[in-house]
């Protein structure tokens, strides 16, 4: 992948520029920074590095390798509003989530009629910032049956990286579909709670005409007393 790179400019407190992007720099052993970044840059930057590449951060000419550790978007209209960026140490541990990419097609569900199921979308991982994967990719080929599985120890990850989760954990498999009984069980079930409602529905009206007839009755009394 290319180098990704980012210009930010210093930021007064306060200061309001329209395009522009309020974001903060910080990191271990830095004095944080407050800056503007240029939208339409970051909307292209964020789509091609998410949250687990390195980026050149250039601020007053200073090149700053960072990470966009996070942002707030509004909304309603979803645009960006504020970023985080992290400058990092190229001889420390970091910790990432890194997204987990599902490629290809299970046999169990192309043949068999199973229905896939993706247990995890990202892991948490621990490495030098060098060897940070932007995504892991994860064969759906090797699903053949309802009893196969993908685990974390399965993943095709470098060896420098640790994964923040037990490797026996199941980031993919693929369920039986339902039997024709299994099916008719459900909509009878359906049925069954569709049915409580009804009735549930039918008393309330007939408590509610009941109350009304018993109001009628206490006027007509009240009427005759006044007579």
């Amino acid at each position: 992948m290319a180098e990704l790179k980012l210009v930010a400019n210093l930021r007064n407190k306060g200061e309001k520029r329209d395009g522009m992007i309020p974001a903060i720099l910080y990191g271990r052993g830095i004095e944080n920074k407050v800056l503007w970044i240029d939208e339409n840059s970051f909307i292209k930057l964020e789509r091609e590095a998410g949250r687990s590449v390195l980026v050149d951060l250039e601020v007053e000419g200073e090149k700053n390798r960072v990470l966009i550790h996070d942002f707030q978007k509004d909304p309603l209209t979803d645009n960006f509003i504020h970023v985080d960026f992290y400058q990092v140490r190229m001889d420390e541990e970091i910790e990432a989530n890194v997204e987990v990419i599902f490629e290809g097609e299970s046999p169990a569900v192309k043949e068999l009629g199973g229905v896939l199921l993706k247990t995890v979308d990202e892991v948490l991982v621990r490495c030098l910032p060098a060897d940070l994967p932007k995504e892991i990719k994860v064969d759906l080929s090797g699903l053949k049956t309802f009893d196969d599985r993908v685990f974390v120890k399965d993943l095709n990850i470098s060896d420098k990286v640790k994964i923040d989760l037990d490797g026996e954990t199941v980031v993919a498999s693929v369920a039986a579909p339902r039997s024709e009984e299994e099916l008719s069980k459900l909509d009878e079930e359906v049925e069954g709670d569709i049915s409580q409602i009804e009735g549930m529905e039918d008393k309330s009206t007939e408590e509610v005409e009941a109350g009304g007839e018993k109001d009628e009755k206490s006027g007509d009394k009240g009427d005759d007393k006044k007579e």
